[in-house]
């Protein structure tokens, strides 16, 4: 009879199929006894991991303008290129090529077109200071027009102190207007759209929830001559949003249906405050404008789509804010919305 001790453990004796970190190695003597033998192999220790190049680092700030690696120096005493100028895009083009900068949102905005933001104010003073300072880091050539609709608490003080201390920079320029008697976010608006003179006109709320940032890609369609008006939506789904209330994004979404079947647009998201306009389609729009709240929001869209502008929607990452941090818009403003949407849809 074979010793079982006698069995060959070699590697060439196992079963290939055999995993070689398996312990104990169980071994079976070759006659009819039914004993069988452990034997302790040795662990095998795992291959060690492949040496990876470093990560490679970039310290780059954000919004600030940078060189690719491939871009000759700047000369002593010059910037480099800023950010959507036409010498920025086509470094990026060259080292990326036109489609990556396509995906990536990067193209040329002309030196020569104005952006006009337009800031309705009511009891904002925690966070008009931060509201103004993202604006104005944008890249772009912008005037910013802040309409205090009569805040009771220091939003006066603050605008103020804003236009005082603005400067001479190149790419912004700030003018203020007030209201005596608190009239409404529509009313501040058609304010702002009267004072306005640049070649496209955008809304920011004065709150946080809308992130400045985003303005080159909301402008895109129309710089590139594809849109009239571009309506930022939260709805679309592949930007970051708080989670708050369920009850408000099924009203938003209701109305937006409602506003939908008489507009026959598609839009998803009706409400939004990211609207942007052609400086035309203002001048088109703005003497039939009569909503002083928020009925603005279905009025403006209503007359859009009765003049068949056309009409693009983007986007957008929403930070909403909640009652107590100083939200404004309530159930009676959804009911006048509502009364908007039937009024305007029939009729200008």
């Amino acid at each position: 009879m074979t010793d079982p001790l006698d069995v060959p453990t070699t590697p060439e004796s196992r079963d290939p199929n055999e995993s070689p970190l398996r312990a104990p190695h169980v071994v079976t003597p070759a006659d009819d006894s039914g004993e069988s033998y452990a034997i302790e192999l040795p662990p095998v220790p795992p291959p060690a991991p492949p040496e990876l190049p470093p990560l490679l680092e970039f310290d780059v700030e954000l919004d600030e303008p940078f060189l690719l690696p491939n871009d000759p120096p700047a000369a002593e005493g010059t910037e480099p290129h800023r950010p959507f100028s036409s010498e920025w895009y086509l470094s990026l083009k060259r080292t990326l090529g036109a489609t990556a900068c396509r995906q990536l949102g990067f193209y040329a905005i002309p030196e020569t077109l104005k952006l006009s933001v337009v800031i309705p104010i009511y009891n904002e003073e925690a966070t008009l200071e931060s509201i103004v300072a993202r604006v104005r880091a944008v890249p772009l050539r912008k005037e910013i027009v802040l309409v205090n609709d009569c805040s009771r608490d220091r939003s006066a003080e603050i605008i103020d102190k804003i236009v005082a201390e603005q400067g001479t920079d190149p790419l912004n320029e700030i003018r203020a207007f007030s209201h005596k008697v608190n009239q409404g976010k529509g009313a501040a608006l058609r304010t702002g759209f009267s004072h306005v003179t640049g070649d496209i006109i955008l809304i920011q709320d004065a709150d946080l929830e809308y992130d400045p940032s985003e303005y080159p890609r909301l402008i895109q369609p129309i710089v590139e001559g594809k849109a009239d008006v571009v309506y930022g939506s939260r709805f679309l789904g592949d930007q970051p949003h708080r989670v708050l209330y369920y009850w408000h994004s099924v009203a938003n979404k209701w109305l937006t249906t409602m506003s939908n079947w008489f507009t026959n647009l598609n839009l998803t998201d009706m409400e939004t405050c990211f609207k942007v306009f052609r400086r035309e389609v203002l001048q088109a729009v703005l003497p039939k404008l009569k909503q002083n709240r928020f009925g603005f929001e279905p009025e403006i869209t209503a007359k859009i789509a009765r003049r068949r502008f056309r009409v693009y929607e983007m986007s957008v990452s929403y930070s909403g804010r909640t009652y107590e941090q100083g939200k404004h818009i309530g159930w009676k403003d959804g009911f006048q919305a509502l009364w908007c949407i039937f009024r305007y849809g029939i009729a200008d």
